[in-house]
This record gives C-alpha cells, structure tokens and sequence, in this order.
C-alpha cells in the first residue's frame, strides 16, 4: 500500500511541476483554447497540451515503481508495463497533433485503435468472459483482441467526451481510478483473478495521482487545458487499468456479486462519463446528426443551462461519480444488504444537491443580453442557460473554431 502511495505521490507532484512548462510550449506553438467559461481573466485563451504532463508524471511515476521490490514480479515476469508504456506514447502522439491541427473524427479513431492495438498485442487483453449461467468462457484470441480493443476505445471516447468543463474530466478520473484500486485490494485474495502478475492497482494508482496533480491546474478557472492529448490518456489508462484485472476473471462461486459482474466492474465506476456518451450518441442519433457533432446536451451543459455555477456543476458530477464508482465496488466490502441503505442515503442526498442548486437563470441586460441570446441558443429543455462558452457558440453555428477541450464539445 505505501508503495501505490508513494507511486501516485510522484505521479502528481512531476505532473503538477512540469504543467508550467507544457503551458509555456503550448503557447509556443499555438495549441490555446477558449476559456470554457467566462471569468475575470480577460477571456485569454488557455493553453492546452495538458497530457503530455500527465505523461511526464505517467513516465515519472513508472520509473519508481520500477525500482521498487513491491513491483519486482510485475516488471520481471509480465509485459504489461511495456504495452502500456507504447500504448501511453502513442495516444498521446494522436493527441497532440489533434490539439494542434485538429484530426478528421475517422483519423482520430485510426489512432486510437492503433494505440489499443499495441496494448492488446503486448499482453494486455480480455482473457476470460464470465457468463452467468454459461460459466467461464475462454476466449481466443481472435475474439479476445477485437473485443479488447472496443472496450478501450470505449474507455478512451467516454473521457473524450466528458471533457467539458474545467476540473471535470481529472476528477472523475481520479475517483473512477481510486475506486478501482479499492476493488483490487478488497478482492485480489478472493480468487476472482487468476494468479498472475497485473499492473491494475499500480496503474490506477498512477492515474489517480496524475489526475490529482493536474487538477491544481485545472480546476475552474482553468490554466491549462488537457486537451484530447490528456483526456485520451486518462481513457486509455484506466481502460487497460480494467482489462488487465477483470479481464482475467476466472469463476467464483455463482453467489458472489462479482461473479455476475466482473466486466463491468469498470464501466460501472466511469458510469458518469458513459451514461454521457451513450446519451449523446442517442440524442445526435434521434435528430439525425453525426455522432461526432457537437452539441449542449451533455451532463454539464444541462447542469449549467438549469442554474447552477461552473463550479457547481462540476462538484456535482463528481459527487454522482463517487456514488456510482464507490457504490459499484462497495460489495468487496460490505454485503449488499449493508451497503444499499447507505447507497439509498447517498442517492437521496445527490437529488437534494443536485435540485438545491438550480435557481432561476439570471437573465442579462443591454449588450450583454444581446450578446447572450445569440450564444445560447435555443436553451435545453426550454430553459435558457445563464451563460455559454465560446467554444459552444461555435459548436451551435457551425462555426469554425480552435480546436477545443474534448472530442467535438
């Protein structure tokens, strides 16, 4: 344990010391954003290119962790380090010149399969699919890489996308990633994986850590972006954070919550960023719009259009994401006829909050009324947001814009 802490420690203290200089580089090199909200900043775009010091702390972090006899065996005896090393380089490579010159959505996704793909071929994939009433099903492994790869891919668009608002996107990774080191611990001597050495708990440590550090820079208002480079690391870590633990899922007895449940241990605890992404395929889907075009109907946005404040929004969504994430892994804990009161209790207190929060938006006067209705829109839901971003009024246009935080957000 005092090693994971030690590990998530240099993690975020490298990430937290090196995000300056990536903010100076960035700015060198063009890659700044709108603000995402306005702020008494003067509305300065804020540069981006925040992953590559996640990176540094991801590099950081792995070099200590090497030296250490806790990790011994992994590094030795598995090639797990090695295929998260390639993957980590390469996604962010897809990143950066995503946040530079802006990708075509069919290229961004090339990338982002080829950086699963060196993952997968290194020895981090889908192993074993726990089917109840079937059992254990051995995968093959032309079967297992396809597999493997989607829910990477997965992992890595539900980050993408959640990455709307300054702090969000850290956060949730770092309580999703917090979560999941807690599921290993509670049942890494449950017989759920098989024997073998796994980087899940090192890695979630690691971005845990990053996230964390990140965030010092990040939280509202913002200054510095982690641009899709971050944002696609994050996915991509915990992604294979998930696979390589619960990949290995071997049968448990049929009465363990987790024999039913063990692929979706990780979706479970990112249920925030993937209630968000399937909401949005839905909806760009029912109005007849590309899956990759921007819109204001995410989580954060409807949050913003029914009242509450950037960084209210944001605490909120990280409390549900807490609840879920917490809530999911809370049976290798406690039984479930011990955690679903405190789970009742926390839902009801999330609705309280949540509701406490929306109050009538204000509604502007002058050339700042003017200049507001032109960048809300049409609101959400009949209620027109109190503010909009830059970044929004162009998503709303179809405008042309600097490529943003996030996918197409």
């Amino acid at each position: 344990m005092l090693a994971h802490l030690a590990v998530a420690a240099t993690a975020a203290a490298v990430t937290a010391a090196s995000a300056p200089l990536v903010a100076r580089l960035a700015r060198r090199l063009g890659a700044l954003d709108p603000p995402t909200h306005a702020h008494g900043s003067g509305h300065e775009r804020v540069p981006s290119l925040g992953g590559l010091a996640m990176l540094l702390g991801f590099l950081a972090a792995g070099g200590l962790a090497w030296s250490l006899p806790d990790f011994r065996e992994l590094f030795a005896a598995s090639s797990e380090p090695v295929a998260l090393l390639l993957g980590a380089v390469v996604i962010v490579a897809v990143g950066v010149v995503d946040d530079l010159v802006g990708l075509p959505p069919t290229v961004k996704l090339a990338g982002q399969i080829v950086a699963s793909l060196g993952v997968v071929l290194l020895g981090i994939e889908l192993v074993f699919f726990w089917v109840p009433g079937v059992e254990m099903i051995a995968l093959s492994r032309d079967l297992a890489m396809p597999l493997t790869i989607i829910a990477l891919v997965a992992m890595i668009n539900a980050m993408n996308l959640i990455d709307g608002l300054d702090g969000l996107a850290a956060g949730v990774a770092a309580i999703a990633a917090i979560a999941f080191f807690l599921f290993t611990v509670g049942t890494e001597s449950s017989g759920l994986v098989e024997a073998v050495p796994t980087s899940a708990s090192l890695l979630a440590m690691v971005v845990a850590g990053m996230a964390t550090g990140f965030l010092i820079h990040n939280w509202h208002p913002a200054r510095l972006f982690m641009g899709d480079t971050g944002s696609m690391l994050l996915g991509l870590l915990l992604g294979a954070a998930g696979v390589s633990y619960v990949g290995r899922a071997v049968a448990p007895s049929s009465a363990d919550f987790y024999g039913a449940l063990p692929l979706l241990i990780p979706a479970l605890v990112l249920a925030i960023p993937f209630l968000d992404t399937a909401f949005a395929i839905v909806r760009r889907m029912v109005r007849r719009r590309p899956i990759t075009a921007g819109d204001r109907g995410h989580l954060h946005h409807l949050l913003l259009a029914f009242g509450h404040s950037h960084r209210r929004a944001v605490l909120v969504l990280y409390y549900w994401s807490a609840v879920l994430a917490f809530g999911s892994v809370g049976p290798a804990f406690l039984g479930l006829s011990q955690l679903v009161p405190w789970l009742i209790v926390a839902a009801a207190t999330g609705v309280a909050v949540t509701a406490l929060g929306v109050r009538a938006p204000k509604v502007p006067t002058g050339q700042e009324g003017a200049e507001a209705s032109v960048l809300a829109g049409p609101g959400i839901g009949g209620v027109a947001p109190r503010a909009a971003s830059e970044r929004d009024r162009h998503a709303v246009e179809g405008e042309p814009r600097v490529r943003g935080v996030g996918d197409a957000e």
